[in-house]
């Protein structure tokens, strides 16, 4: 009997260290099965997730660029080009009538500074816009007189069809004994910005001439002015 106790008790106590062994064994497998696969899994998983994120990073820019690229919005609300094309171009000279404004004919005789207004008005069926100066030279048969500006500043005056817009020639008429005689014929005018111009007989008598003056008395104002 105790011949069979013993064998027994060996045989149970082999069983149980082959069983402790395998058990051994099999967690180092796992062991090193973990650490393999951990990092594997983990490198992996940070380039799947890292190249996703940029290409969806790449995606939203290249989007947003391009719908930034809203400059295609910009240009088509530079439908500036819209609102220019309806916007009221330059006067030119060929779409204006030229004449003297009330008083043609009745230009005092004395020597006091004189005024005369010479009319623009739009004959086209479209508004048009002027601005600044117009060039306007005195002529005589002897020669050109061209007149300086006044100090005053130009602001942009838009004409509807038919209308009208005035700028005023300021002289000093000529008297005997008041100095050099210019005997003005007539008026050539050339609208602002343009290169065109129009002749007009002179409506008043001799002008004192200036032309070498700092500050003569005979000059024209701006359109508008």
């Amino acid at each position: 009997m105790r011949l069979f106790h013993a064998a027994a008790a060996f045989a149970a106590t082999s069983a149980l260290a082959l069983t402790l062994t395998a058990c051994g064994n099999g967690s180092d497998n796992d062991a090193s099965g973990d650490q393999s696969s951990a990092p594997t899994t983990s490198s992996s998983a940070t380039a799947a997730g890292s190249v996703p994120a940029e290409n969806a990073g790449a995606t939203k820019d290249s989007g947003s660029s391009t719908s930034g690229g809203g400059t295609g919005t910009s240009t088509s609300s530079g439908g500036t080009g819209s609102s220019g094309g309806t916007a009221a171009g330059r006067c030119h000279t060929a779409g204006l009538g030229f004449s003297f404004g009330s008083g043609d004919g009745k230009v005092s005789s004395s020597d006091d500074q004189q005024q005369l207004a010479v009319v623009l008005k739009n004959k086209t069926s479209a508004a048009c816009t002027i601005q600044g100066f117009p060039g306007v030279d005195l002529k005589s048969s002897g020669g050109s007189w061209s007149l300086t500006r006044s100090s005053a500043t130009p602001k942009k005056v838009t004409l509807a069809a038919g209308s009208s817009a005035t700028f005023t020639i300021t002289y000093l008429p000529w008297n005997q004994g008041s100095g050099t005689e210019f005997k003005a014929t007539s008026v050539v005018v050339t609208p602002p910005n343009e290169t065109t111009s129009t002749t007009l007989a002179w409506p008043g008598g001799s002008v004192l001439l200036q032309d070498g003056a700092t500050h003569p008395g005979t000059y024209t104002g701006p359109v508008g002015g």
